[in-house]
């Protein structure tokens, strides 16, 4: 058992995981000791809650990813999605978990769209995914006008799932964006360690001729890892209208970079086959925690960009050099033997 636990323990620390913990432990420090409010309860959750819907889909494109594709398309999904779902509660009533049902069976549509496209015209996914990006997000424009809805009713404005009394009196409160980022998480973690499908999902990024040759449905698995994304984008488009009580065609349009740079930061490779559940998420906390400690800084918002820009550099190139050390140590291997 120790031996296990020894063996677990230094392939954590030699992970991607491990390293983007301790950065981030070191940047929270420091940012505590610039701005003492930075690890206050309440700014920590606020930061997490405020930004839970980015989380929800990084956990989807992490999964297409994987997959050996790439989706841009997911904000504008996650739009028309929102808008869909908005108007039908607005204009016919409903309940919550109605409003999650629309807004998830149009995202598994749009994606379902993206993956027919892809596997049929034998194109990179980022060519596919940026074009229907403008054509779902072009074509809702033209449709809408623009338009801003407000006027949610009653029982989609309220944000408190579960309320319990906590340490010194003080009320712990479990709000829905974070229950369902908890959930949402937690599925694609299962999905992706536990199934058989998070097998062939990991089998066709690292090698996709060799995963057709031993079987493996490659549009069934595209199908699957696009409509999931669009699941996702539809998911966290309704806990981002529960937060804003508004819904704008142009809110979530521009922050794909944002979410990419997450999980490209958590370790996932542009070429596929590998990435990780846990690395997507500490990828994200990083990229909250600095743009928040920018914020309370007082640093302009222009930076948050260049920062997301250079993560994604860095995080690349860091790949890049690890895979091609990878490469290099099997080829001596070879050699050896």
């Amino acid at each position: 058992m120790r031996r296990i636990n020894n063996s677990m323990l230094k392939k954590f620390v030699d992970s991607n995981e491990f390293y983007l913990l301790i950065v981030i432990i070191i940047t929270a420090a420091i940012l505590t000791f610039l701005k003492p409010d930075f690890l206050d309860l309440n700014n920590l959750y606020g930061m997490l809650v405020s930004n839970s819907f980015l989380a929800i889909m990084a956990v989807g494109v992490l999964t297409v990813l994987i997959s050996g594709g790439i989706d841009i398309s997911f904000t504008a999904v996650a739009t028309v999605a929102q808008y869909i779902m908005a108007t039908t509660i607005i204009n016919h009533g409903g309940n919550m978990f109605l409003a999650f049902l629309i807004a998830a069976v149009v995202g598994i549509a749009l994606g379902s769209i993206n993956a027919i496209l892809v596997y049929l015209l034998k194109v990179p996914s980022i060519i596919i995914t940026i074009a229907t990006l403008n054509v779902f997000y072009g074509i809702l424009v033209f449709i809408t006008g623009g338009k801003w809805i407000y006027g949610f009713p009653v029982w989609f404005m309220e944000r408190n799932l579960f309320k319990f009394p906590g340490p010194q009196g003080k009320m712990i409160v479990i709000s829905l964006p974070f229950a369902i980022l908890v959930i949402a998480v937690t599925l694609t973690w299962i999905i992706l360690k536990f199934t058989t499908l998070g097998r062939k999902i990991y089998a066709v990024g690292g090698n996709i001729e060799a995963a057709r040759r031993v079987g493996i449905n490659i549009f069934l698995i595209q199908l699957f890892v696009y409509g999931y994304m669009g699941f996702l984008a539809g998911i966290a488009s309704v806990v981002q209208a529960n937060m804003m009580l508004t819904v704008a065609p142009n809110a979530l349009i521009g922050r794909e970079l944002e979410v990419l740079a997450a999980v490209v930061l958590g370790g996932a490779s542009l070429a596929g086959g590998t990435g990780t559940v846990l690395g997507t998420v500490l990828g994200f906390g990083l990229i909250v925690i600095v743009q928040n400690g920018l914020t309370l800084l007082g640093i302009s918002s222009y930076w948050h960009k260049v920062f997301i820009g250079i993560v994604i550099v860095l995080s690349i190139s860091i790949t890049a050099y690890r895979r091609k050390l990878s490469e290099r140590k099997g080829a001596i291997i070879n050699v050896e033997e």
